[in-house]
């Protein structure tokens, strides 16, 4: 990325601890003979994979009738595990895919950074294929008043010089899309969720941010700020958020989108994946989603960033992202169910290169660098079955093995119909950093 995202937070110890598997780097990533291709299965099984059987008698029984698709991808026959570095960097120059056409009816929500302004053009180029559209421009913040800290702190909506007015105006003459900016809830949670007028502050700077930039609502990011500060674990600290949530959340609904009157401003919320097999006391879990469910209209879920530099693998295991979705709403039948068209399965247009020897660490990948790699260094690209996901092995001018794990036509297409089979929909993070023919599977 040209700048890393935010929230992008590497996987912590406890979690990578959870997660059964400690061969070494050499042993898991050498391609020296076939066991290559199945290296990233330590990585998955602490995850108890949900039975086939369940998600196909889910997907015939509760199934969100979304349309079957035939996008140009398709018909040119690239949706495959076997690719070549040739056929990608050949093939996604090719792709001329119809901007107008959806072919999935189910919510698609794409996010797009202000330090990356390819997808700014990305958002608008596709426009009618999303739903909803979510600039990074937004801080709330506490702001101190004086020195003196006994004088408190007022808050601040810091953020709008982000914004784009003309990208605005040009983007809603070729489409229906909503916009709602994501706002970043950095406010000191212990003052904001116990003083009543500092959380009707907060509510009135947001609300009158979208009256004024005739916004659609917005993305709320606050779960996982609240989590560090360990708001979470306290009981009543926790009812009180999950109170602010819905206060913010009615609020918005009280006011008319000045664009469409018969629209009510939405609010998404922005949630993170369990950290372990058992929800802890710091997730956000069914009840969770059951209390919020009439105050919110979308939860933005982050089912990527699996793997970290310390614990090399890929972003988002198709596995774990079906038992995250089984935590969620239970299994198939289950009322919860009943709330799968509010979640938006996150996928990542990003990838991450790893290092495996002569050290660790790792480096987010975007397009750019993911098809310069390719350019350079032209690897066999491998496919993992059990995570669903395409990598590649090469060396590095010092001789430094890496590991590169970037989205496929292939790895995105199961995750769209997996969508599709739950009956949710999906956020992607983020369209500025895909290739250009991800685009025609949407």
């Amino acid at each position: 990325m040209a700048r890393r995202r935010e929230r992008r937070v590497e996987p912590s110890q406890e979690r990578r601890k959870e997660r059964v598997g400690t061969a070494t780097r050499e042993d898991k990533f050498s391609d020296s003979d076939a066991s290559d291709r199945k290296l990233i299965s330590i990585f998955v099984v602490f995850f108890i994979v949900i039975p086939a059987i369940s998600v196909l008698v889910y997907s015939i029984k509760y199934g969100s009738g979304t349309k079957r698709f035939e996008p140009v991808v398709t018909e040119r026959g690239l949706i495959k595990t076997d690719i070549s570095y040739q056929e990608i960097l050949a093939e996604n120059l090719k792709i001329r895919e119809n901007a107008s056409q959806r072919h999935y009816d189910y919510p698609v929500l794409a996010y797009i950074t202000p330090w990356n302004s390819r997808g700014y053009e990305m958002a608008n180029r596709f426009n009618s294929k999303f739903t909803h559209l979510s600039p990074v421009w937004y801080d709330l913040k506490s702001k101190s008043k004086s020195f003196v800290a006994s004088q408190g702190s007022s808050l601040v909506l810091d953020g709008r010089h982000n914004a784009d007015k003309g990208w605005l105006s040009e983007l809603r003459m070729k489409g229906d899309a909503l916009v709602l900016p994501r706002v970043v809830l950095e406010a000191f949670p212990t003052k904001l969720l116990k003083k009543k007028k500092q959380r009707d502050k907060a509510i009135d700077l947001i609300v009158t941010e979208c009256k004024e930039m005739d916004y659609d609502g917005i993305v709320l990011e606050s779960w996982s700020r609240w989590a560090a500060y360990g708001v979470l674990h306290d009981p009543d600290m926790r009812n009180m958020a999950l109170k602010f949530i819905k206060q913010l959340g009615y609020a918005l609904h009280s006011v008319r989108s000045a664009r469409n009157p018969e629209q009510k401003l939405q609010l998404v919320y922005v949630i993170g994946p369990p950290h372990s097999e058992k929800l802890q006391q710091h997730d956000f879990g069914p009840e969770d989603l059951q209390s919020l469910s009439d105050a919110v209209d979308g939860f933005s879920l982050m089912t990527y960033d699996f793997s970290g530099p310390n614990n090399p693998g890929p972003n988002a295991p198709i596995q774990w992202i079906r038992f995250t979705l089984q935590l969620l709403l239970g299994p198939p039948g289950n009322n919860a169910q009943s709330l799968a068209p509010k979640i938006f399965i996150g996928i990542n247009f990003y990838g991450n290169d790893f290092v495996l020897s002569g050290g660790s660490g790792g480096a987010a990948v975007i397009g750019r660098d993911y098809l310069s790699l390719l350019e350079k260094h032209r690897p066999l690209i491998q496919w993992e079955k059990n995570s669903g996901e395409h990598f590649f092995v090469y060396s590095d001018d010092n001789n430094v093995r890496h590991a590169v794990f970037y989205p496929s036509l292939m790895s995105i297409y199961l995750r769209l119909e997996e969508a599709r089979s739950w009956g949710t929909g999906i956020s992607i993070w983020e369209i500025g950093q895909g290739l250009d023919f991800f685009f025609g599977l949407l």
